[in-house]
C-alpha cells in the first residue's frame, strides 16, 4: 500500500525551516567534534578534537534526532510516520531544550573557569548551532495530535521494544548516577526531560502507551528485572547504592501516601511520622547497645509489629480528625508530625520514659542477619561485588514491589472505587452509600501500615534514628513526590521520588537555593501540567475538559476500563 503523504505536511517543513533545522544540526554535529574549554578536568575532557565526551555526546544525540524528524515527510521509507507521528511538535520541543542543556553546560565551564574567554571554537560552535536549530522549529507549523494506536507490530516485534526501553532505562540510569559534576547532571536532566517531551509530543508514548497494554505481564517483568540488574552495573559503589536504597525507601513511603492524598483525596502533613514509628520500632527492638528493651524478636516479627504500630498511630490520628477536612484536616495531620517528632524527642528519662534516647537517637544499629546472610557484608555474584547498601537494595525491592501489589489492588477493588468516589464528591459519594468515615480511617491505617514496614528496614540500613530525620520538610517532600509524578499513579509516584530524592544529591553546587529550585519546578509543573508527570485518565479528564475530542478519547478509556 502506497502512502500519500498531503502536501500541507511538506509545507509545514518548507521555506525557512528546513534549511534552518538543518543548518543548526549540522553546526551541532561540528561543533560537539570541536574542543569546548582548554581545561581536561571539566566534564570529562572536552579538549580533544574528533573525540566527544560527556555533554558533546548529547548536542551529537540532538543533532541526529533533529535530522531524523525534519526529513521524516521527504523520505518515503518514512511516509508512515508522518501519517501516525507529529514530528514538528517533537521538534520543537526537543530544540528548546537542547538550547537550554546546552546555556547550562556552557555555564558549567564558564562558572568555576572565570569568564566566557575560557570557551573554546567548539563551544560557540554548539551554541550557535542550538540557537539557529531553536529558531528554525519556531517557524514550523504544529498539526492537531493523531492517534497511532492502530499502529501493530508482531507479538515478539512488540517484546522487542519493551527489552530495548527497559535496557535504555537500566544503562541510562547507571550512567546517570555515575555524574559527579553538578552543572553536567543539570544539563543531561533538561536533555533527558526534552527526549521524553519530544517523544511524546511525537505520539511515541501514546502508542507505548497501547502497547503496554496488550503486554503488561512482560512489561512488569521487564520493570523489576531492570531493577534487579542495577546494582550490577555499579561496579561496588556504595555511594550510588545508597542513593538507589534510600530512593526506594522513599517510593515506598510516597505509595502509602499515596492511598491517602492520591486515591482518598485526604491531605496528609504529618505522614513521615508513620515512617518514623516503623524506624524507631526496628531500633528499639534491636540489639543496639543503646536500647533499654531486652526483647528483640526475628526481624519478621519487628516488620510486622513496625507496621502495625504505625497503622494503630493511623487509626489515632484519623478516629478523631477525619470529621473534618481540606484545610483543617491538613493542620491536624501537621500537628501529629510535630507531636510525634518532638515526643521521640523527650522519651530520654529526664521528661518521660527512657526509651529513644531523646535528641541523641538510637545509634549503632547492626545490620540486618538472614539464615546467615549478612547484609552489611560485600558479597560476590558473577564475579561481581555488591556492597553493604547493594544487600539492602534488594531487600527494598521485595518491599515496593509488595507495597505496589497492594496500591494496584486496592486501585481496582471496590474499597479503592469508594476512595476514588470520596475524592471527587464527598456528599454524592455519601448519598450513594458510601461508607465515608469507614474508608477514610481504613485509607490512613493502609497507608501508615505500609509506610511503618519501610520504617523497619530504614533503621537498619541508616545505623541510627534520630528525632531530627523525621520534620515536617519531609512530609512535605513525600506530598511533592506524588503531585509531581501523578496522584493516584503507580509509575508517576515512582517518578516523582526518584527525581525528589536524586536531585538533593546530584544538585550540590545550589546548597541553600536546593529548595528554591524544587519550589520553581513545582510552579512549573502546576502551570504546565497540574496533573503531574504520569496522569490517571481521571486526572485527566478533569483538567482537559475543555478538548472535547481529548476528553470523549478519555471518558471511552474509563469506560472500557470500568468495564473490566
Amino acid at each position: 500500500m502506497t502512502i500519500k503523504i498531503p502536501d500541507t505536511l511538506v509545507a509545514r517543513y518548507s521555506g525557512v525551516a528546513f534549511p534552518a533545522v538543518l543548518t543548526g544540526a549540522v553546526l551541532l554535529i561540528v561543533g560537539s567534534l570541536l574542543p569546548w574549554t582548554y581545561d581536561r578536568s571539566i566534564m570529562g575532557d572536552l579538549t580533544v578534537y574528533f573525540y566527544p565526551a560527556g555533554p558533546q555526546w548529547l548536542t551529537l544525540l540532538a543533532a541526529l534526532l533533529a535530522i531524523f524528524l525534519i526529513l521524516i515527510p521527504r523520505l518515503k521509507f518514512l511516509h508512515a510516520l508522518a501519517e501516525y507521528f507529529n514530528p514538528p511538535a517533537a521538534l520543537k520541543a526537543l530544540s528548546t531544550t537542547t538550547l537550554i542543556a546546552v546555556v547550562i553546560v556552557l555555564g558549567g565551564i564558564v562558572q568555576p573557569l572565570g569568564g566566557l574567554v575560557n570557551l573554546d571554537p567548539g563551544a560557540w560552535v554548539t551554541l550557535v548551532g542550538a540557537l539557529v536549530l531553536f529558531l528554525g522549529s519556531r517557524v514550523l507549523e504544529v498539526p492537531e495530535p493523531t492517534d497511532a494506536s492502530d499502529i501493530r507490530l508482531a507479538g515478539w516485534a512488540e517484546i522487542l521494544v519493551i527489552v530495548v526501553m527497559m535496557a535504555i532505562v537500566l544503562f541510562g540510569a547507571a550512567y546517570v548516577l555515575g555524574i559527579d559534576d553538578s552543572w553536567y547532571f543539570s544539563g543531561l536532566l533538561i536533555f533527558v526531560g526534552g527526549v521524553i517531551l519530544a517523544a511524546f509530543r511525537f505520539g511515541y508514548f501514546g502508542w507505548v502507551a497501547h502497547l503496554a497494554n496488550r503486554n503488561r505481564r512482560v512489561l512488569t517483568l521487564a520493570a523489576f528485572v531492570v531493577a534487579f540488574m542495577f546494582p550490577f552495573t555499579q561496579g561496588g559503589s556504595d555511594a550510588n547504592m545508597s542513593i538507589a536504597a534510600q530512593i526506594l525507601i522513599f517510593s515506598a513511603t510516597a505509595m502509602g501516601l499515596n492511598i491517602v492524598v492520591g486515591l482518598a483525596g485526604l491531605l496528609d502533613l504529618g505522614y513521615i511520622a508513620f515512617l518514623g514509628s516503623g524506624a524507631y520500632v526496628a531500633a528499639v527492638l534491636s540489639n543496639s547497645a543503646f536500647t533499654n528493651i531486652n526483647w528483640h524478636p526475628p526481624f519478621m516479627v519487628v516488620v510486622l509489629i513496625g507496621g502495625t504500630v504505625a497503622a494503630i498511630f493511623g487509626l489515632i490520628i484519623g478516629t478523631p480528625t477525619l470529621r473534618v477536612s481540606g484545610d483543617y484536616l491538613a493542620i491536624v495531620t501537621l500537628g501529629f508530625g510535630e507531636i510525634f517528632r518532638l515526643s521521640m524527642n523527650n522519651l530520654d528519662g529526664s521528661n518521660g520514659p527512657d526509651i529513644t534516647n531523646g535528641p541523641n537517637g538510637i545509634a549503632a544499629i547492626p545490620n540486618l542477619n538472614f539464615f546467615g546472610f549478612d547484609f552489611g557484608e560485600t558479597h560476590e555474584v558473577f564475579g561481581l561485588t555488591l556492597g553493604r547498601f547493594s544487600n539492602y537494595y534488594f531487600l527494598l525491592l521485595v518491599l515496593i514491589a509488595f507495597v505496589i501489589l497492594v496500591f494496584a489492588r486496592l486501585n481496582d477493588s471496590r474499597i479503592g472505587r469508594g476512595w476514588v468516589a470520596i475524592r471527587e464528591d464527598e456528599k454524592a459519594a455519601e448519598a450513594m452509600g458510601v461508607n465515608i468515615f469507614g474508608l477514610k480511617v481504613l485509607a490512613f491505617a493502609i497507608g501508615a501500615f505500609l509506610a511503618g514496614l519501610a520504617g523497619t528496614i530504614k533503621a537498619h540500613q541508616d545505623v541510627s534514628v534520630t528525632p531530627d530525620q523525621y520534620v515536617f520538610l519531609e512530609s512535605a517532600f513525600l506530598v511533592a513526590a506524588i503531585v509531581l509524578g501523578g496522584m493516584g499513579t503507580i509509575a508517576g509516584v515512582l517518578i516523582g521520588a526518584t527525581v525528589l530524592k536524586l536531585m538533593p544529591e546530584k544538585l550540590r553546587f545550589f546548597a541553600e537555593n536546593r529548595l528554591l529550585l524544587f519550589g520553581l519546578v513545582l510552579i512549573l509543573m502546576m502551570r504546565f501540567r497540574p496533573e503531574g508527570l504520569v496522569a490517571s485518565k481521571r486526572r485527566q479528564l478533569e483538567f482537559h475538559a475543555e478538548d472535547e475530542e481529548l476528553a470523549d478519547v478519555i471518558e471511552s478509556d474509563l469506560l472500557v476500563e470500568d468495564t473490566k
